[in-house]
């Protein structure tokens, strides 16, 4: 009979088990920074489907892909994204911004975008340090549906450099659009006052749930060390725009993540200089404590008139005098005791 009624409270406990493990599981890969909620690798996929930056944005900010999760200013709404598109010659970049209050955006990543030829383009993502910690870049991986369906037979689909293979993606649409004659620099009308008829903010995940969302646009895209338009970022730098409340609100994780990063990640932490604090190693020119040997190599003059001092002594302690000269004159021996001045000696001494 007791059995009867064990059952279901042991069949409610393991249930609770299971369900509070998978939460700590999914967990494990959190950096718990603002960037943990917008895929870039998302964005990518996005500019990629589309077919025109404005398309793109609509994509961006639709609840159904899954991109956006992000919530800078705590107000329980997803933040709006919009898009803005620069252009220099044959370099574009498209700024991903996070509409925060009125008076406030921040900058989560940049699209970089380079026609390299008639039939060719490259295309990197970037996101902001403030988001993610660091600088992370993101690009197509070298898949055939990357590239649609231009024809290996004329030109190939990607090109193999010593940095990995770079994917052409001329062929998206949303590039050959933005490369057309007739084509205008998209800048997004909308703002913290104005917004889509068509956008209806959502409540965002926690982490575990939008985890497989995140996570879903990562076998067509990798995260690379190497920036390849390099043009953009000079185009980017002065219109990069932050959010002091952001800012301040993600100081303290931001900066525990750049720390771990150099004290776990499995870089070598390599001062630029010695010192002895810190728990850095200290390797100074002389040992001056404990028995060391001192060897100055040094003109002294303080009361030896300018004469060449070099001791050989141990500093602790019964020490060893063993001058090279002194005012002229030749000593040679042993003594003990100290120097009193007025030119007495104490002690037992050899004197030529």
């Amino acid at each position: 009979m007791q059995f009867r009624y064990f059952l279901p409270t042991l069949l409610v406990t393991l249930l609770l088990s299971v369900y509070v493990n998978a939460q700590d599981t999914s967990d494990q890969d959190s950096t718990g920074l603002p960037g943990d909620n917008f895929s870039l690798q998302g964005a990518l996929e996005m500019f990629k489907q589309s077919a025109s930056p404005e398309a793109f944005e609509k994509a961006l900010n639709s609840e159904e892909n899954k991109v956006n999760n992000l919530d800078l200013n705590n107000d329980g709404n997803i933040d709006y994204i919009r898009v803005i598109n620069k252009k220099e010659d044959d370099v574009q970049v498209f700024v991903l911004q996070a509409v925060v209050s009125e008076n406030e955006n921040q900058d989560i990543a940049v699209i970089e975008l380079q026609k390299t030829s008639d039939e060719n383009a490259v295309i990197q993502i970037e996101g902001d340090k403030d988001i993610y910690g660091e600088t992370k870049i993101a690009e197509p991986a070298p898949e055939a549906d990357n590239a649609f369906n231009y024809s290996p037979a004329t030109h190939g689909p990607s090109a193999s450099f010593g940095t990995g293979i770079i994917v052409n993606v001329w062929f998206w649409p949303c590039v050959r659009f933005v490369y057309a004659p007739s084509y205008v620099i998209w800048a997004s009308p909308w703002g913290w006052h104005s917004h889509p008829v068509w956008w209806r903010p959502w409540r965002p995940m926690p982490w575990y749930a939008y985890r497989p969302h995140y996570h879903y646009y990562n076998t067509r895209y990798v995260f690379v060390n190497t920036r390849r338009i390099a043009p953009a970022r000079v185009m980017y730098r002065p219109m990069r725009t932050s959010s002091v409340t952001v800012i301040n609100r993600n100081r303290v994780v931001v900066n525990n993540y750049r720390v771990n990063r150099v004290n776990n990640g499995g870089r070598n932490y390599q001062p630029s200089r010695v010192t002895n604090s810190g728990g850095r190693t200290y390797q100074p020119s002389r040992v001056n404590n404990g028995g060391g040997s001192y060897q100055p190599s040094r003109v002294s003059n303080g009361n030896t008139g300018g004469r060449t001092y070099q001791p050989a002594r141990t500093n602790n302690g019964g020490r060893s005098y063993q001058p090279s000269n002194s005012g002229g004159r030749s000593s040679q021996g042993t003594r003990s005791g100290s120097r009193n001045g007025g030119g007495r000696s104490s002690g037992a001494r050899s004197r030529n």
